[in-house]
């Protein structure tokens, strides 16, 4: 049992099981817009996301707080080594425009990370702006990198997916804070911070309705149902969510919501 717990530590720790959320929107993104596989493409967001994740999550760690390095943390680091040399390789697979677009998205999450303003804190710790920031490099990476990789024209139903996929990534968050509530810095102004619990749960439930009505506008039936399965799952981690809850709550279940959501459209 220790050892199935320690396996699953290092699978959340270094960051795959997030990696395999953001491979699961990248391949609904090709469902929702009848995508041919694109192996470079969706590799390229699956490592891209480890390597930025695990960037995000141990630069601090190492860098600034100086403390020792473990055995799981040096197994991360390799890890994420060849991450970084596998999306080189795929990087130069993609369309220039894509590969301009994923540097820029690249360029938020180092802004995200490290301080490059003199006497500033990094954009992670501006108060009141992180969720918009996680959720812009999510929608950036799992749906406009795709699309524009595939060379379609820009429509009103790209505009309202990527609304669409804003909101999922937003509410997923709001599960998260509510969570770190006791932890986060006050000075963070998270959503749970400034309106409180009952509401930001009130919010995740309102942000979700109109999630699943847009999609009448363009979804099969099929993929309405599937949603809606999906929204309601959503809604139930959002009601049950307390700072009470173990931390797989979040990092695995809550963040297992879109992998489910693509197996169901996948073989339901």
């Amino acid at each position: 049992m220790k050892l199935l717990k320690q396996i699953l530590d290092f699978y959340l720790n270094s960051s795959i099981h997030v990696a395999l959320s953001c491979y699961a929107l990248v391949r609904i993104t090709f469902h929702f817009f009848h995508i041919q596989y694109d192996e470079p493409m969706a590799m390229f967001v699956f490592f891209g996301t480890i390597v930025g994740y695990n960037f995000v999550k141990y630069d601090a760690l190492v860098r600034v707080k100086r403390k020792p390095v473990g055995n799981q943390l040096k197994i991360i680091a390799v890890l994420s080594f060849i991450s970084v040399i596998l999306v080189g390789y795929y990087f130069f697979h993609l369309k220039r425009i894509t590969q301009i677009v994923s540097v820029g998205i690249f360029a938020i999450t180092a802004l995200y990370t490290l301080p490059f303003f003199p006497n500033r804190k990094n954009a992670r710790n501006w108060a009141g702006v992180k969720i918009y920031i996680v959720a812009l490099c999510w929608v950036g990476a799992t749906l406009v990198l795709p699309y524009i990789n595939a060379e379609i024209p820009f429509t009103a139903n790209f505009f309202i997916k990527c609304i669409q996929r804003f909101v999922l990534v937003f509410v997923l968050i709001l599960v998260f804070e509510i969570l770190d509530l006791a932890n986060d810095d006050p000075h963070l102004k998270t959503v749970p911070q400034t309106i409180g619990v009952k509401k930001t749960k009130i919010l995740g439930f309102s942000l979700l309705v109109p999630f699943w009505v847009l999609g009448i506008l363009s979804f099969t039936l099929h993929d309405l149902i599937i949603n809606l399965i999906m929204v309601l799952t959503l809604m139930l981690f959002i009601l049950f969510a307390n700072t009470n809850r173990s931390k797989y709550y979040t990092s695995f279940w809550v963040e297992s919501v879109p992998i489910f959501w693509w197996l169901m459209i996948a073989f339901l």
